[in-house]
């Protein structure tokens, strides 16, 4: 039996969407390469936008450009404005690298970026180097201008070469705290990971003694050159048209894996048998106890969480890999949403063993308000996904619980772990313990039937 899928009122206007802009996935891509910089070509708010969600979630600085669009720059493009703000960042941040993202404006208008960038160069010998990318936000979400910034990274940087002991990784849009450990996990094979991007640092540092105008950490230009002698490409994302593994493997024969994100049991083995594969060594003892913790912790809160109806949205690979997740450990997911229009949220979701006769529904290109107008009928007990759900939950009257992005109105939202036997210990504890809570409030003794 397949799971059934909203359909959308197509006459009615998105309220509330489920995603967020395409140039801020592409501005966090750069956030995540070392000494970099991000132009969003376009209008000033955009910038602004951007940066409030990404400070929001992460409360670290966060500088992003803009040529500043006015009427003038609508009428006869943008191209004076864009080697202005280009001049500008140079002197003021002095990066070795500066990503150039496109906004409506600047799509709608007709501006070639590629061009202007030519022209630039031809110019001006900076020795900066300059990645233009097209990120619309009409035709794709921000999961969309990730993906392809990580391809535009590939595509201006990977070279042949020996290869050595590095693997390549392109995680998707994933918390700090994932990043870490993700590369964690890879070191314990003896494996040195190339992370594209690796926001790890620059989204979640420490304090410092003296003033950055940008923040250290990120992976450099030489790293970026060796993912065409990588090893292996492990890839987590789903978007077959900014495939930045398949390019590798088209352009330099990089074998090219595609794994689930690895939340839960299954798909960790998954990955922790790829890594095996590559390296030819078996888990270290941490993986090994970790599993075992997570698997006996299962065991331990079946009883709470078997059955709980539960409302999952979020970008198309994150929230196929959190279904997974939910029919790994007991819970019933009735409405698994996002707002992606690029990626085929049913295609992922397929092969999943739903533990209840009745299939959930499967809405894609969704809104929040298409969400609340399915769930009414579904009685939910949980709601899991990011902060931009809280007032569905609300609505529902059911607890939210907090993954991916953004996080905006808790403290740690970048710090939240959800990857490997660790992250899924404690996004299983914390899942388990909402319910538990949730029982005490209408329970005479505190302690509910628990």
């Amino acid at each position: 039996m397949n799971s059934p899928v909203y359909k959308k009122n197509k006459s009615s206007a998105t309220q509330n969407t489920c995603t967020l802009c395409a140039p801020l996935g592409a501005s966090v891509v750069f956030k995540g390469v070392e000494n970099s910089m991000m132009i969003l070509h376009g209008g000033q708010g955009c910038a602004t936008y951007i940066r409030r969600y990404i400070i929001g979630t992460c409360r670290e600085p966060v500088d992003i450009a803009s040529s500043s669009f006015s009427e003038t720059e609508v009428i006869f493009g943008g191209e004076f404005s864009l080697g202005k703000a280009i001049d500008n960042v140079i002197a003021q941040y002095h990066p070795e690298v500066i990503g150039i993202a496109t906004t409506c404006l600047a799509e709608t208008i007709g501006d070639d970026i590629n061009g202007i960038i030519k022209k630039y160069n031809a110019k001006k010998n900076t020795g900066v180097h300059l990645i233009p990318i097209s990120t619309p936000s009409y035709k794709g979400t921000h999961i969309d201008g990730f993906n392809a910034a990580v391809y535009a990274l590939c595509d201006f940087f990977a070279q042949p070469g020996t290869k050595e002991n590095n693997v390549g990784i392109f995680p998707g849009f994933l918390s700090a705290a994932d990043l870490r450990h993700i590369a964690e996990i890879v070191r314990s094979f003896k494996l040195e990971p190339i992370i594209v991007p690796d926001y790890s640092q620059t989204l979640d540092g420490g304090v410092w003694k003296t003033y950055h105008s940008i923040a250290p950490g990120g992976t450099g230009i030489a790293r970026l050159k060796l993912l065409g002698s990588v090893r292996s490409a492990i890839s987590f994302v789903t978007d077959q048209v900014n495939d930045a593994a398949g390019l590798l493997h088209a352009r330099f024969g990089v074998p090219a894996q595609y794994l689930p994100v690895p939340i839960g049991v299954k798909a960790t083995d998954s990955f922790v048998d790829t890594l095996k594969t590559i390296s030819g060594r078996e888990p270290d003892s941490v993986l090994v106890q970790d599993r075992a913790r997570l698997i006996d912790s299962y065991i331990d809160g079946h009883k709470m969480v078997y059955n709980k109806k539960t409302i999952l949205y979020g970008d198309a690979a994150f929230v196929s890999a959190m279904a997974r997740f939910s029919c790994e450990i007991g819970l019933c997911p009735v409405c698994i949403a996002t707002g992606d229009r690029s990626a085929s949220l049913k295609k992922l979701v397929a092969d999943i063993e739903w533990p209840s006769a009745q299939k959930p529904h499967i809405v894609e290109d969704a809104d929040f308000t298409d969400i609340l107008e399915l769930s009414r009928t579904l009685n939910p007990d949980l709601v899991i996904g990011n902060s931009k759900g809280y007032q569905l939950s609300c609505e529902l009257g059911v607890p939210l619980i907090r993954v991916g992005f953004p996080i905006a109105d808790r403290i740690g939202g970048e710090r939240i772990l959800h990857t490997g036997y660790k992250g899924s210990q404690e996004l299983y504890d914390r899942i388990v313990n909402t319910i538990i809570a949730r029982s005490q409030e209408s329970s005479d003794i505190g302690y509910g039937t628990y």
